[in-house]
């Protein structure tokens, strides 16, 4: 019986479905912009709104997952209270049931060549032809997608076609529907998408493999198993990450307990309106009309479920700052001197940022018995602005303080230092993916400046820390001075090279713009540090010789 099932096309279906959905969702978010994220924005002020706005967001942008992320970004910001946030989630889950009436009404209705194949078509030759315009590559994956979507369900409906003649609906086993919504859980589980499971489904009961109750308990199941994705997500990730994917966990398993207990007077209400011949769109209603269900019983308890979150998930504390939360700003020169040891503190964590830019392990630099951070470097960065912001915040107190004159300029010299080690960082992480393209670079010689732009970083470090660590260096400024004369002679070095092999066309005019540009931001960021430290260890005399023998117009201010 089922060597008449053509697994292959049925796979080949499966495949298309999901691309068309993925070119239908990337096109609509940049269709889209800003303006959807404005929109959840100023219509979440309460949890009605924010769940009429989550279901119109996804129903919209097809994509419950895109949606989520505004909603993460928004909490995170402090935008969105995460009463309003679970609204939203809600809300998304509503509207992803739409997807289940496009396939309904026109996935089983229509001939699907006669428009899939002019979509695929017409939407192709206007990604050829005007694709350098984003706006028109959008419209073009738009038809796209939509083409791929109903003609990848057109291959999964043809699969099964020859199988279904063969089997006699009277001879299959009679399994209850907790079979059923098992197996629904598992299969979204496993692809990650409910919207491809549920085509599946509703082709099967088009070709009357299931029947309505089975197919209505799968959808069931379906619908607690796509939040394996968020939940996924949430693994490993912020409390506030992990809020919202236990919160879409709960709603979802709420939501499915109200469907399994209403079940029959569910199934019987909808069998009812549309009848035994549109089977398939009494579906799309039946997700719909228990999700609607679930989220009317859900809403009283939102503000409770949120407390409970919290509970759950509370905010970690992590503390940035070594030395000023010890110190009360009221105490003058303890005060100044834990700023100091503060700006200190973020001149170090921007070189181990810096240093991961080119993944550079940070114990060839910090050798002094300290274990290297395992931390994303998206969130080293985050940190080092969070670190500025307190440092900032705190000098902010003590300046608020009576301070003698010499005691104010000391402090704006810190605070110079601190702005400076951030504009390190910032120049560092504006060049990581020309980085990371040198690094995987098949031409030699850009591979291996990508070698060199690494042992300069090092060697620099190493000469900085020596700085730090030192009791009092002897020739402070003169060592500095020494730093910044090697910086700028290695500057010299690579535009000569780089001069040289695009006389010999060895690399591409654009490879050449590429290194030049990276390179000068690279030494931007290596001047920037040396100007940092030099508001912090020196003296107003050593800052007079430095500059003396320095250019000190290089040094960014």
């Amino acid at each position: 019986m089922f060597e008449e099932l053509d697994i292959w096309k049925l796979l080949a279906g499966l495949g298309v479905f999901l691309f068309g959905m993925f070119l239908l969702e990337e096109s609509i978010r940049g269709l889209a912009g800003r303006s959807f994220k404005k929109f959840i924005k100023d219509n979440t002020s309460n949890r009605v709104k924010a769940i009429f706005s989550g279901a119109l967001t996804t129903s919209i942008l097809q994509s419950s997952s895109a949606v989520g992320l505004m909603v993460l970004a928004f909490v995170g910001a402090g935008i969105m209270m995460m009463e309003n946030a679970i609204g939203v989630i809600i809300g998304s889950n509503v509207g992803t049931t739409f997807t289940a009436w496009i396939v309904a009404m026109l996935g089983f209705k229509l001939d699907i060549e006669s428009f899939s194949l002019p979509l695929i078509g017409i939407g192709g030759l206007i990604l050829i032809f005007l694709g350098k315009s984003e706006r028109y590559s959008y419209i073009s994956k738009l038809m796209v997608g939509f083409g791929f979507l109903f003609m990848g369900l057109d291959y999964m409906k043809n699969s099964v076609s020859e199988f279904t003649n063969q089997i006699d609906i009277a001879d299959l086993p009679h399994y209850g529907i907790m079979v059923y919504v098992f197996f629904g859980l598992v299969l979204t589980a496993v692809m990650q998408s409910s919207s491809a499971s549920i085509a599946i489904v509703l082709t099967a009961l088009h070709a009357g493999v299931v029947d309505f109750n089975a197919a209505a308990a799968f959808i069931i199941g379906a619908n607690v198993g796509t939040t394996a994705t968020i939940l996924i997500g949430g693994i490993g990730g912020t409390q506030m990450k992990k809020r919202v994917a236990f919160s879409h966990l709960i709603f979802n398993l709420i939501t499915g307990i109200v469907g399994l207990a209403l079940f029959i007077p569910f199934t019987m209400l909808v069998m009812k309106l549309v009848g035994d011949q549109e089977a398939v769109i009494g579906i799309a209603l039946f997700h719909t009309l228990f999700n609607v269900t679930g989220a009317i019983l859900f809403l009283p308890f939102i503000g409770m479920f949120s407390r409970l979150l919290l509970k759950l998930f509370p905010d970690k504390q992590v503390q940035l700052t070594k030395y000023i939360h010890k110190i009360t700003p009221q105490v003058g020169e303890a005060a100044l001197d834990s700023i100091r040891n503060e700006v200190l503190h973020l001149i170090r964590q921007t070189l181990k940022f810096n240093l991961s830019i080119l993944n550079i392990d940070e114990q060839l630099v910090f050798t002094k018995n300290q274990p290297s951070q395992k931390i994303k470097t998206e969130d080293r960065y985050e940190n080092l602005k969070l670190l500025q912001a307190e440092i900032f915040t705190f000098t902010a107190k003590v300046q608020a303080e009576k301070l003698q004159e010499e005691e104010s300029a000391e402090m704006n010299r810190l605070l110079h230092a601190a702005r400076m080690a951030m504009h390190s960082a910032k120049s560092m992480k504006d060049i990581k993916h020309n980085f990371d393209d040198f690094g995987s670079d098949d031409n030699e010689f850009v591979y291996n400046r990508n070698l060199d732009f690494r042992r300069r970083l090092i060697q620099l470090y190493l000469r900085v820390i020596e700085l730090f660590e030192e009791d009092k260096h002897e020739d402070i400024a003169g060592e500095m001075a020494r730093l910044l004369k090697h910086i700028n002679k290695e500057d010299t070095e690579l535009v000569h090279a780089v001069q040289q092999v695009a006389q010999e066309k060895s690399i591409t005019e654009l490879t050449v713009s590429e290194m030049l540009m990276v390179n000068r931001v690279f030494i931007q960021s290596s001047r920037q540090i040396l100007a940092s430290i030099r508001e912090v260890l020196l003296t107003a005399d050593e800052v007079a010789m430095f500059d003396s023998m320095t250019d000190t117009d290089l040094l960014v201010r």
